[in-house]
């Protein structure tokens, strides 16, 4: 994903300057009195297009204001119908480019890292300061996710689903879009930081990043969340599934289309597919913040009040080595080279000798082992036997091939995917 550039009007400003279009937007999502069903599927899609023309379709848009982002969101996650999850969904995602809360700006040939701290965002982190234009603290938590909400739906979504069920079905569909928006918001954070940090490494920028402080919470057990995400992406992963849905975002024509047809079978498996993809993105990221973290301590740039957290590559090994099963089908769902090979090192680094005891502050990239030495290892009948004998004849078999598919890829030569 590309940094997020600067908005053409400053959010807080073009969005004071309209509560007249706030207030009539919000009368529109009012449900007070209404009870048929199909009269608040109608009010709720109003609401929408009224938000989509007065922040993105006019001549002079205006940011939408903190309750005209929370009704959207809201929308989103109570949509009651595939065509109002679509079309909110849809709407969240335009708005974050087009006013981005993390964003680069350009002065003089000098990138400056921007924050709009006042922009509304879909979790809750921290003490909750902006809970005052909606009322109080309590109505803000049914609606945002702070860290143990964002790991529940993780877990909602390991949960079987029965597609035949309508509802079931539809609610499966809203719980993925509504992950897949929340990693989108992670991104659109973290992506303007890392290119700030490798301008002037500074572990303050990574510090007060969303990704950082939602995985940093107490609220969250981080090996239970990324073991639930490993089980997610093993579960949901095709090896048929077309490469189209890389990056791609289900069109609001689509969604009526299926609504019409009365059946979201079709569209549920596309959206595992483009679930899966954000998973993907959050594990990446996560490896990303683990490495600056790691040599945020390094550098003595850290504290106790950064608190500790197991580096996610440390869980994964460890599940991918209790559950051998686990191991092969996750090489091949998870597609990010570069992570990949250093997931298949590690692994054959708890075989091959024996590493130093990491603390906080060491480093111990000398013995990290590198794709050569790895395959040295196996150019003598003698030390092959020695670590196959260890790991198992199949593991073995397992990371030297994909280790092997990295080299290929790596010198430009093709590969067979099977």
């Amino acid at each position: 994903m590309a940094a997020s550039r600067a908005p053409t009007t400053p959010p807080a400003a073009a969005a004071a300057a309209d509560g007249g279009i706030e207030e009539n937007a919000m009368a529109i999502l009012d449900s007070s009195g209404i009870k048929d069903s199909r009269d608040l599927h109608d009010d709720r899609a109003a609401f929408l297009e009224a938000v989509r023309s007065a922040c993105l379709a006019a001549d002079n848009p205006s940011a939408p204001s903190w309750r005209m982002y929370d009704g959207v969101f809201q929308v989103l996650r109570n949509s009651s119908s595939l065509e109002l999850a679509v079309a909110s969904f849809h709407l969240l995602m335009d708005l974050g480019k087009q006013y981005p809360r993390t964003y680069l700006t350009d002065s003089d040939g000098h990138q400056s890292l921007v924050v709009v701290k006042e922009s509304w965002l879909p979790f809750l982190i921290g003490n909750g300061s902006r809970s005052s234009e909606m009322g109080g603290t309590a109505r803000i938590s049914d609606h945002l996710f702070d860290p143990s909400r964002f790991s529940l739906l993780i877990e909602a979504m390991v949960e079987p689903t029965n597609p035949t069920d309508d509802n079931n079905g539809i609610k499966a569909i809203e719980n993925m879009m509504l992950f897949q928006y929340l990693v989108n918001t992670l991104e659109a954070d973290f992506v303007p930081r890392h290119i700030a940090y490798k301008k002037s490494p500074d572990w303050v920028i990574f510090r007060e990043s969303l990704l950082n402080m939602l995985l940093g919470s107490r609220k969250l057990v981080f090996k239970s969340f990324v073991k639930d995400c490993m089980y997610l992406l093993l579960n949901q992963f095709h090896p048929e599934a077309k490469d189209a849905v890389e990056g791609s975002i289900p069109s609001e024509g689509e969604a009526k289309s299926a609504s019409d047809m009365d059946s979201s079978l079709n569209y549920l498996l596309l959206e595992s597919e483009r679930t899966l993809v954000s998973l993907r993105k959050l594990f990446v990221m996560v490896m990303e913040l683990d490495l600056i973290r790691k040599e945020a301590d390094t550098l003595g740039l850290t504290s106790r009040a950064d608190g500790f957290r197991h580096p996610i590559m440390e869980v994964i090994l460890d599940e991918l080595t209790y559950n051998i099963s686990y191991l092969s089908p996750f090489l091949l769902a998870f597609m990010e080279w570069k992570w990949k090979l250093e997931i298949i090192l590690q692994y054959f680094s708890k075989y091959c000798g024996k590493g130093a005891v990491r603390t906080r502050r060491s480093d111990n990239s000398q013995q990290d082992l590198k794709l050569g030495s790895v395959l040295s290892f196996f150019s003598t009948t003698t030390s092959a036997k020695a670590i196959v004998k260890k790991m198992g004849t199949e593991v073995a078999q397992h990371l030297l091939a994909h280790a092997y598919q990295f080299r290929y890829i790596s010198s430009g030569l093709p590969v067979c995917s099977k």
